[in-house]
This record gives C-alpha cells, structure tokens and sequence, in this order.
C-alpha cells in the first residue's frame, strides 16, 4: 500500500501543475498578441497614475477606466496571465507629467496594434471589437489629458 500511496500521490500533484500550467500556456499560444496587449495597457495605466498619489483630471480617470475596461474584456474571453493591475514595468521615476501621457499614448498604440490582428475566432471578433473600442476611447481621453497640460504650461 505505501509503494501505491509513494507512486499515486507523486503523480496526483504532477497532474495537478500540469493542468493549471496548461490553461496558461494555451492561452499564450493561442492569443500572444492579447498577453502582449495586456501588459501594454497594465503599463499605459501606471503611467496615468500621478506618482505623487495627487488628484487626475477626469481625462486621465476616463482613460484608466478604459483601459480597466480594455483589460476586463480580454480577460473575459479567459485569455489571462495571471498578473493584476500592478504587475507592469517600471516606469521612469524622472519622466515628468507630459512625458508620462505621451508614453502612455504609445502603449496604448501597441496594445491597439496587438489586438486589431486577424482574429479567426467569433467570439474573440466580438471581444476584440469591444476591447479596441475601450482602447480607442482610452486614447482619446489621454489626447485630451495631453492637450489640456500643454494649454497650461
């Protein structure tokens, strides 16, 4: 009994991991672009973050509602890494408010350039329409955010 119990509970756990780090790994090899697109939107979000912790103007809070929204409908299609909103690259303690906006506004522009791949699956065309409009919008309200800094220099 204990040579089955040294040999059945091993293999129990082997299967356990291999099952949780297949989910992964599929979503990764089916839908690279949408993992890509997910970082890129969790770094354009940090980048909106004031680092002092002061108030957003609602265009930077419009664009982070967006962006969450971008990142809600990704997930919906069970296409996830795993990372929460705070798992990003670093961003540059130095890049003053402006420099911040306009990184965030290329990020933007990479997870769009992701997402808008061919996508050869319905329900992900759906998602993917969705998801390219909260970035579109995200984008918009950063050209705002950007334009009124500018303005008040």
């Amino acid at each position: 009994m204990k040579a089955v119990a040294r040999i059945f509970i091993p293999a129990m756990v082997f299967a356990l991991f291999f099952a949780l780090g297949a989910s992964n790994t599929f979503a990764q090899g089916r839908h690279p672009a949408y993992l890509h697109a997910l970082t890129d939107l969790r770094h354009a979000r940090a980048h909106l973050e004031r680092p002092d912790g002061g108030h957003l103007r609602h265009e930077e809070e419009d664009a982070i509602h967006e962006i969450d929204e971008a990142i809600r409908e990704i997930k919906k299609a069970s296409i996830d890494d795993g990372k929460d909103l705070n798992d990003h690259p670093p961003v540059d303690s130095h890049m003053d408010w402006p420099g911040r906006l306009h990184r965030a506004l290329e990020l933007l522009n990479k997870a769009h350039a992701d997402i808008a791949k061919e996508e050869d699956n319905r329900f992900a065309e759906g998602l993917q329409e969705r998801a390219l409009g909260h970035i579109d919008k995200a984008h918009h309200h950063v050209e705002e955010a950007i334009h009124w800094v500018e303005s008040h220099r």
